[in-house]
């Protein structure tokens, strides 16, 4: 039997609400009363459980949605915000200062990389960027000044995958804190439990689902994430990325079903990865043999979640990236859209898009070609007619 399965986590939680709902009620308040004036200092001060002060510092329904995340990635404790982004700078902020280093994964969502390449300068923070790939590359990228080894679990949009384990003793090594951004993978992967000191989350994506809301989380010890809601000098509290409570809500209501949505994900995309490789199509897939990380991304996934729903097809020229996507959208194939972990397939061209803030000559060395087109594979019941339907648009575009 499985030690840790983080589904069954998320489904042992037990919220009731306050009138014995079987969903916990929703705290539709941005500032809460006290019956002593003491009760309202020893709050401000952190001090006192289960009592609210003004819903950026806390609330009910974002502390409910902090447990069930903690839970599923197996760490003491856990932080939402407003996005994904609204995750990554504050950690990253609470963990550097100004002459501070990091190393960072050099593919990685193009917010991310704008951050960290064009923002973080301007406060004192330089970030190397490296093949994460490499854990030789890796290591001789440190220097006396580096505090984060930062990386996504499977890269964005490359799909690149890290070795956490690898990561994880490098970072021990030399005293860095490992922050892996896992929204390609929940479920699938559990950074945590392969060393990773802190796990992010957008929850736009996978963990919600359903493309209406926009989260984030960031899992961690309670120290660190206390330091990070700390009234004084915490990133979270002081730059407020505060997520909504009514959005809190409707995220934990879909985290119930994400267990089932991700087999559903991670079956129908091995399906499409392996038939559009027999057809000769250049794609790029973790659960195909043919993947760089292949071998050790089976030692790190929970088996019976996949590989994830994340596939790349190259289709050589943008003109005919782009005509494809134009005509799968109007097969109702999917949408021509950014994101990912909708229940339709998403399909778009990164390198004109979510990885646009990459220059271009970094874009060339890094193999993002302006052919890739980036899928998040849906939830289709009948795959074979989807793969049947895409291959036709194929053909008619002479692609195949």
């Amino acid at each position: 039997m499985k030690n840790f399965d983080p589904a069954d986590k998320i489904q042992d939680l037990q919220y009731f609400g306050e009138f014995g709902g079987v969903n916990p009620s929703i705290s539709d308040s941005s500032t809460y009363t006290f019956l002593s004036a003491k009760t309202m200092f020893d709050t401000f001060e952190g001090n006192m459980e289960g009592c609210y002060l003004y819903s950026r510092h806390s609330s009910p329904s974002n502390l409910y949605l902090d447990k069930a995340l903690a839970a599923m990635e197996g760490t003491e404790s856990a932080n939402v915000s407003a996005s994904g982004m609204g995750a990554i700078t504050p950690t990253i902020l609470q963990l550097c200062g100004s002459g501070d280093h990091v190393v960072s994964s050099r593919t990685i969502y193009g917010g991310t990389y704008a951050f960290l390449k064009n923002f973080a300068p301007r406060l004192g923070i330089k970030t190397t960027f490296i093949d994460i790939t490499k854990l030789d590359i890796v290591e001789a990228a440190i220097t006396p000044a580096t505090k984060v080894l930062y990386c996504e679990t499977v890269s964005n949009p490359l799909l690149e995958v890290a070795d956490i384990e690898g990561l994880s003793k490098i970072a021990k090594r030399h005293n860095l804190t490992l922050v892996v951004d896992n929204t390609f993978s929940p479920l699938s992967v559990s950074p945590a439990k392969l060393g990773a000191d802190i796990v992010i989350h957008s929850l736009t994506k996978y963990i919600n689902g359903s493309s209406d809301t926009v989260g984030g989380v960031t899992c961690a010890s309670q120290e660190f994430i206390d330091n990070l809601k700390n009234v004084n000098s915490g990133a979270s509290m002081l730059l407020g990325p505060t997520m909504d409570s009514m959005r809190s809500a409707s995220v934990m209501k879909n985290l119930r079903t994400l267990h089932i949505r991700m087999k559903q994900h991670s079956y129908n995309a091995n399906y499409l990865a392996e038939r559009f490789e027999n057809d000769g199509l250049k794609t790029v897939y973790p659960g195909l043999k043919s993947h760089p990380s292949h071998k050790i991304y089976k030692t790190m996934i929970n088996p019976e979640y996949g590989f994830g729903g994340m596939m790349t097809l190259d289709v050589g020229t943008l003109a005919k990236a782009n005509a494809l996507m134009e005509l799968m959208q109007s097969k109702n194939l999917g949408y021509l859209a950014v994101s990912l972990g909708f229940y339709k397939t998403l399909f778009s061209a990164p390198g004109t898009s979510t990885s646009s803030e990459i220059p271009m000559e970094e874009q060339i060395e890094m193999g993002l070609t302006d052919g890739l087109i980036r899928f998040s594979i849906g939830l289709d019941n009948n795959i074979e007619r989807t793969y049947q339907m895409m291959k036709s648009c194929m053909i008619e575009l002479q692609i195949l």
